[in-house]
């Protein structure tokens, strides 16, 4: 039996779609192992996937105060500390993963993982990238992080070269580690998306070509799959207190800022003043996303813990930062969005979620005011054209099956794969998606 390591380490929407990754190819037959940071391991082992640790906590790591007063205050003072954190994690978690590969037929694995290449590397095996948003480089429009900017198309194509920045703060452990750890040399040629000899890597990207087409100047390699989504295996019903609020009145927005705990204070008074101008009726999510549950008018339901794809069943729609598996259960559940961005790609599907007609045009949390999201509300509770966008793209999501295309594309790496050869993937061509050229013309 096959055996596939998948390995990440970021918050539970980095985690999410490779678990859901791997209870399709556990399905299959093969045998899977998944390593993340110890929190997520009763998630993990609760889909009867075997998990392996790769570290401490991440939710505790963006919870430290020095984190939050990067991001609020004074990166150029905190910053070097937490970027000295963040290599400690990235080590740790390659040691780890180091353990949990050996016997391996093949790793899977994103940029925070990237380790994964010189592992595979060491051990003669294929490795798989996976994005949740578009890495590659391409002309058509800038990385997500600036995406909105009209720079043209040779600057588009420039903006990518804040990646190369970011591949030297992982390469920094790498390195020490492929020498230590593997016995290999320091890697001279490649990034996120090739081999240390150049070769290209095959990346997935888990996402629908309906929601963020694929660029026409991508390589062969790299292929837009579909969303890879987890069933909800848990036994989550709506409590009574609940119950009691949405038998109150109009189906509530469901408003959230995601995983980063950043601003609980702001949020929270920005939240009550914004629903008591615009006159309806809000579920939040409490907990360490920043919005702070203590007095709360009655409009306004707090709700601890609950899976989107079964909360969101309950609203007329959804307020959020914007994702990419928030944004995924909105937009298969067919809710018009708004979309609050802080960082990374969450300011790409903001603008991909308004330029879908799924909802307004996204405003960064930083300047989001009451006056704005009270505004936002009401456009979202009365406009019929969000609806009708969010029911159709809704009907194309639910179609489609990205989890058993990306595991067609995994078995044929598989097969072509000739240890210890550098070689293109010559037959990306056969597993690209008519569909998805239909989409994208």
């Amino acid at each position: 039996m096959k055996r596939i390591a998948l390995v990440t380490i970021g918050t539970q929407g980095d985690v999410q779609p490779y678990l859901a990754l791997a209870t399709s190819l556990k399905n299959r037959g093969y045998s899977v192992v998944l390593g993340a940071s110890e929190e997520f391991e009763d998630m993990v082992t609760g889909y009867g996937i075997d998990f392996h640790s790769l570290g401490p906590s991440i939710q505790a790591f963006l919870q430290q105060s020095r984190f939050e007063n990067a991001m609020s205050q004074s990166m150029l003072i905190n910053g070097p500390s937490l970027l000295r954190q963040g290599q400690q994690i990235v080590d740790t978690a390659a040691r780890h993963a180091w353990s949990m590969c050996q016997g391996a037929d093949a790793v899977i694995l994103n940029m925070n993982t990237s380790f994964g290449i010189d592992i595979a590397e060491a051990l003669n095996i294929p490795a798989v990238m996976v994005a949740l948003q578009p890495l590659n480089s391409t002309s058509e429009f800038p990385l997500c992080i600036y995406y909105g900017a009209d720079f043209g198309r040779a600057f588009n194509r420039l903006s990518y070269t804040a990646m190369t920045v970011q591949q030297i703060y992982y390469n920094l452990p790498r390195n020490k580690l492929r020498r230590e750890l593997m016995g290999l040399e320091s890697r001279k040629k490649g990034g996120f998306f090739k081999n240390t000899d150049g070769s290209a890597l095959t990346t997935l990207y888990a996402y629908s070509a309906a929601v963020s087409p694929r660029p026409r100047d991508w390589p062969k390699t790299a292929l837009v799959t579909g969303y890879w989504q987890l069933p909800d295996h848990s036994d989550w019903q709506p409590s009574q207190a609940f119950q009691d609020f949405l038998s109150g009145g109009e189906a509530p927005v469901y408003i959230g800022f995601g995983s980063m705990p950043f601003g609980a204070e702001r949020n929270t008074q920005i939240l009550k003043e914004a629903v008591k101008q615009w006159g309806g009726r809000a579920v939040v999510a409490r907990g360490w996303g920043g919005i702070n549950p203590n007095d709360l008018p009655d409009s306004i339901f707090a709700i601890e813990k609950a899976p989107h794809d079964k909360l969101f069943q309950y609203v007329s729609a959804v307020v959020h930062h914007g994702g990419a598996g928030t944004t995924s259960a909105g937009l298969h559940l067919g809710r018009p969005t708004f979309v609050v961005p802080q960082t990374v790609d969450q300011p790409y599907w903001g603008r991909r979620v308004y330029e879908l007609g799924c909802g307004p045009k996204p405003i960064r949390l930083r300047k989001l005011t009451p006056d704005l999201l009270a505004k936002a509300l009401a456009d979202l509770s009365t406009n019929q054209n969000y609806r009708k966008s969010a029911a159709a793209l809704s009907e194309h999501l639910i179609a489609e099956d990205g989890a058993a295309k990306a595991i067609k594309v995994i078995e044929r790496v598989m097969t072509n794969y000739v240890p210890g050869a550098a070689k293109e993937e010559e037959t990306l061509e056969a597993q690209a998606d008519p569909q998805q050229d239909r989409l994208e013309n």
